[in-house]
């Protein structure tokens, strides 16, 4: 390292933001994921015995996926390389990779290497490391704030051990602040700033488990308030107020927590939650989910989890979606609330799902059976003469418009696909096709 490289290490650790100052240099100083770095635990003990194998951390971010990469830099004795998937190209990774054949062909020295945001590599990216992971060329350590089962290959997953970070808790993220506004080597002690109680309460609420986003509402606060004529600066809840304005939005369209989101909103819908199903609903349009595609998925519901039940909440879907085109946002909040609100608390049958998903694997086993001449079409010329039509049945020509006659393929003679549930419209339905089937005329 020359003199103009150590001057500038030395100044990016002087102005680099508090968070990444305050970043833990060893275990003990890390807080939180105690069910992943707890003294018992796996990492723990891989990391502290300098054995560590490859491995992906995945969490939301601000909950120290980059910390314990830090950590083990610190801690082990083989070299470490850091890259960021977002900037790094194949010959960055190439050089990773002939620099670690050198130090394990020369020195037997092992190379860690740490790729932030692991999943903005494409395939053929993440394809060329698997030799090298493999063969022990490179220990990895790949970082991603999505869910690495969809967005890192399979077979580098199998190579890997895979931990979750959680969002830190509340009291997490106080020990963090707390630390930060003391340091006088790394954080803020040296301004004599005073974190009141209630401030930190709010601010580690409103983190909504990001340490990252505390920390920097914190240094904003010290750095923009004035001193009290005691000498201090009070970061009291009104200053934390302005720093941090609202709740962290964990969502991301393309991500878990778009998809997690409109699972449970599904379910609650399901369910029969209508609290539950508006929550949600909630969280989406504050994050900036598209109302279309919200509204999509409730077309679906309405069909697959009401079904003839409640004819209507397909009918409310519908219109809902229509309205949603028309009346933009944040109008249509509103009629989103109302039909979520309408198919959560119908009453629920899932038959119509039930009758077309067994309809269809009969016909993949089966294939097209022949359908019986009687309905087949009498309208072509010749069709007479190949008895099709012949023998049909007019429903309306019969008492209550119905009358007995195969409809299936004779194959598939007494096959039931549909079958109404007791609950709702469908009891209806299954009354009234009881008593045109027993009816004494059949």
């Amino acid at each position: 390292m020359d003199l103009f490289e150590y001057m500038r290490e030395n100044n990016y650790e002087k102005e680099s933001p508090l968070a990444a100052r305050m970043r833990p240099r060893t275990l003990d100083e890390v807080v939180g994921q105690q069910h992943i770095i707890a003294k018992d635990k796996l990492l723990y003990r891989a990391i502290l015995a300098d054995k560590l194998s490859s491995i992906i951390l995945y969490g939301p971010p601000g909950t120290g996926k980059t910390t314990l990469a830090k950590v083990i830099a610190g801690t082990t004795k083989a070299d470490f390389t850091q890259i960021n998937a977002t900037i790094a190209g194949k010959k960055d990774m190439e050089e990773v990779v002939q620099k670690a054949k050198d130090n394990l062909g020369m020195y037997g020295k092992k190379t860690i290497l740490f790729i932030d945001e692991i999943h903005r590599f494409n395939k053929g990216q993440q394809d060329y490391l698997l030799p090298f992971v493999e063969d022990g060329t490179v220990i990895l350590i790949g970082a991603t704030t999505e869910n690495p089962y969809f967005e890192v290959n399979g077979a580098l997953i199998s190579r890997s051990v895979i931990f979750e970070l959680k969002p830190l808790g509340t009291d997490d993220i106080k020990e963090l602040l707390g630390r930060a506004v003391t340091d006088k080597e790394r954080g803020m002690g040296a301004y004599k700033a005073v974190l009141e109680d209630d401030a930190a309460d709010f601010l580690a609420d409103l983190a909504d488990g990001d340490a990252r986003h505390a920390l920097n509402a914190l240094e904003l606060g010290i750095l923009t308030t004035e001193r009290s004529e005691d000498g201090l600066i009070h970061i009291t809840k009104e200053v934390a107020e302005e720093c941090i304005q609202k709740k962290v939005a964990r969502y991301d369209k393309d991500g878990d927590n778009h998809y997690d989101t409109i699972s449970a909103f599904i379910k609650s819908m399901r369910g029969s939650d209508p609290d539950a199903a508006v929550y949600y609903l909630a969280r989406m349009l504050n994050a900036g989910e598209d109302p279309k595609f919200i509204v999509r998925r409730m077309m679906v519901c309405a069909s697959e989890d009401v079904g003839n039940a409640d004819p209507q909440a397909l009918q409310v879907a519908v219109a809902a979606s229509l309205a949603v085109e028309r009346l933009g946002m944040p109008e249509a909040r509103i009629t989103l609330a109302q039909a979520a609100s309408y198919i959560a608390t119908a009453p629920k049958s899932n038959s119509s799902i039930v009758a077309i998903d067994s309809a269809m694997s009969t016909v993949t086993e089966t294939g097209n059976l022949p359908i019986p001449p009687h309905l087949q079409d009498a309208h072509y010329k010749s069709a007479s003469k190949l008895g099709h039509g012949i023998g049909y049945k007019y429903a309306h020509d019969y008492p209550d418009h119905y009358v007995k006659q195969q409809y299936l393929p004779y194959e598939l003679n007494g096959k039931e696909f549909y079958s109404p549930s007791g609950n709702g419209y469908e009891l209806k339905i299954k009354d009234h096709m009881r008593k045109l089937k027993n009816r004494e005329d059949n």
